[in-house]
């Protein structure tokens, strides 16, 4: 078994560059890679956390969850793709923790691009993992 797989398929390439963007908290950047229906589910046990459509609430709750992210945090553990599919693990300091402390979150992240690139389906799940 390999312990990590990195691919740089276009995929790939374009959901890691919105990992980065977000968790760097560059907007902008987060909001270009995005297709204008941009649909995506967020997940964690027990529960799905929230379902978003569109760009404005897409943004809305991006923002207000990785504003607790220590920027230059994440680390990619994994991220294989193809054309238009990708599926991205993940780790990144966040401040969930009692009084807003650090704690480690692992993230997947399954992406689906449109015809132009963009980010059109985003399913993501996460688990705390320190605290």
């Amino acid at each position: 078994m390999k312990n990590i797989t990195i691919q740089n398929s276009p995929a790939v390439k374009i959901a890691v560059a919105h990992i980065d963007a977000w968790s760097n908290h560059d907007w902008d950047k987060t909001k270009e890679l995005l297709a204008p229906g941009i649909h995506a589910i967020v997940t964690a046990t027990p529960s799905i956390f929230g379902e978003f459509t569109g760009i404005d609430d897409y943004m809305e709750v991006k923002v207000n969850a990785a504003r607790l992210i220590e920027p230059g945090s994440v680390q990619v553990l994994s991220a294989i793709g193809d054309e238009s599919n990708a599926l991205i693990m993940v780790t990144f300091k966040i401040g969930m923790g009692p009084g807003g402390a650090m704690v480690t979150m692992a993230r997947t992240g399954l992406y689906l691009l449109d015809e132009n690139k963009k980010i059109k389906e985003e399913r993501d799940s996460f688990l705390i993992l320190s605290l």
